[in-house]
């Protein structure tokens, strides 16, 4: 083989067997991304497929970029499944325990779950997937001023999540 041969024949674009992989190397992280997301484990399989498929058929994306391709590919379907929406004006977050979920050994994952839909979205994507609040307000199609009011609320009601927690055991 030629140098020009061999120098056209590597591309620096992931494939669809690179992001087989990438879902099947990760397939623990990413269901988890999907379920915190969805909080329902039917709704996680279905983005987690989804994601898969979006990411094996989507644009061209470089190698390097591929991991983080495929969550926000999970992002992106969850994101169409659920249609979180900012609560309204002095509306209490319900709780979403509501027979949809697993048994939970890990309390920060329970913390997640009880959050409500949008608050939830937020606080996955920016404090675990640390995406910026520009990020976050660009993909749920809000304004930055919900997505900061959303964070405050699921951070404040996952920190008292944790401290019961803590003066519990």
């Amino acid at each position: 083989m030629s140098i020009a041969e061999h120098i056209t024949s590597y591309t620096p674009y992931a494939s669809k067997d690179d992001f087989c992989r990438i879902f099947n190397q990760e397939k623990g992280e990413l269901y988890l991304l999907s379920y915190l997301l969805t909080a329902n484990r039917e709704k996680a399989e279905q983005c987690f497929v989804s994601g898969l498929e979006d990411s094996a058929k989507g644009n061209s994306v470089f190698k390097e970029w591929a991991r983080s391709w495929a969550r926000r590919a999970i992002i992106q379907c969850a994101i169409r499944v659920i249609n979180p929406r900012p609560m309204e004006e002095g509306a209490s977050s319900t709780l979403n325990s509501r027979g949809n979920t697993w048994s939970v050994e890990r309390e920060e994952v329970a913390a997640v779950l009880e959050l409500g839909p949008f608050e939830r979205f937020v606080y996955v994507m920016s404090v675990l997937e640390h995406y910026s609040i520009q990020d976050c307000s660009v993909l749920l199609g809000y304004p930055r001023r919900d997505i900061v009011d959303a964070r405050i609320r699921a951070l404040q009601q996952v920190g008292s999540a944790a401290e019961l927690t803590l003066t519990a055991n």
